[in-house]
């Protein structure tokens, strides 16, 4: 049995690019947020609005996570050494939960402030400063989204991505918020639309924990990739040459890249260097077809190792 392995790492010149877009991303991220948030908050508590403060609060939360993606990138960034031997990107992930627990609790705090003072009436109603606020916030953090989401794509990070959706979850939150806040301005009776509108803002933070911390906890418990991915592999492995059946494929993820480990039938008269060349036919060829694949490991087993064609998987 010939067991082989690809990592495909590259050299430390591949990981500099990503590391620097990832430090472009943290700061400009960073500083848009702490400009946004002590806007937020100053316009929220001179407004008198519950519901812009809440708003505030979480672009505070946006600096936290920003950071703690930048900082946890110099792990994960670094290629496979001896300890690590399939790479860091682990961290990545749990960079990723920690967000999203870190959302969790927020959306916690700000509901149960919220409900809490849900009966309270405003002595005076918010300010427009407060709405104009939770407008500006809509418009800079939509952009801030879809200036992430492109670069968290392009360098494949979880991480990257996880906050990017945190961005465009504070986008929506905000929309809310000044509605809310808009309402209670103009309905002088009505400013438990403040406080609901702080309510609001929680869901959606908790909405977007969710989206993040799930997918993440599944990789922590290594679930496999989706069935179609695991056709596709069975697939392109078996229209190699000198397969002549494929079974046991196995995957996982590490970060948002895919590990595969498949045994693949061959003729029992070929040498070990004719079966060796086929396990390298299929690694190369899955990695250049199946882009998330980066990790292929293939055992090499002769005729009596098949399997009943019902039992290939």
């Amino acid at each position: 049995m010939d067991r082989l392995r690809i990592n495909d790492v590259g050299s430390p010149q591949t990981h500099a690019l990503p590391e620097q877009l990832i430090r472009k991303v943290t700061w400009i991220g960073i500083t848009i947020n702490i400009v946004l948030a002590v806007f937020k908050l100053a316009a929220g508590i001179y407004g008198d609005s519950q519901a812009v403060i809440a708003d505030g609060i979480e672009a505070l939360l946006d600096v936290f996570t920003v950071i703690l993606v930048y900082a946890a990138s110099r792990f994960w960034s670094r290629p496979p050494d001896d300890t690590h031997p399939f790479g860091h990107g682990r961290m990545e992930t749990l960079v990723a939960v920690c967000i999203g627990v870190s959302l969790v609790g927020a959306a916690f705090g700000i509901g149960w402030e919220s409900i809490s003072t849900l009966h309270e009436q405003h002595v005076t109603p918010p300010a427009w400063i407060a709405a104009a606020a939770a407008l500006v916030s809509v418009i800079g953090k939509e952009i801030l989204y879809r200036w992430t989401l492109g670069i968290g794509r392009r360098i494949k990070s979880v991480a990257v991505i996880a906050t990017a959706w945190h961005y465009r979850s504070d986008a929506f939150s905000s929309i809310p918020v000044v509605i809310a806040v808009t309402g209670a301005i103009l309905l002088p009776s009505w400013t438990f639309l403040d406080h609901l509108g702080a309510v609001v803002v929680s869901m959606f933070i908790l909405h977007a924990a969710f989206k993040i911390t799930w997918p993440s906890l599944k990789e922590l418990i290594d679930v496999g990739a989706p069935a179609e991915v695991r056709r596709r592999i069975r697939d392109i492995a078996c229209a190699n040459r000198g397969v002549l059946q494929v079974h046991d494929i196995r995957t996982r993820y590490i970060g948002t890249s895919i590990q595969a480990d498949l045994h693949v039938i061959v003729d029992g008269g070929l040498t070990v260097r004719e079966g060796h060349d086929i396990a390298r036919e299929v690694e190369a060829r899955l990695t250049r077809e199946i882009e998330e694949v980066v990790d292929v490991v293939v055992h090499v087993e002769p005729p009596e190792e098949a399997l009943p064609e019902e039992g290939q998987r």
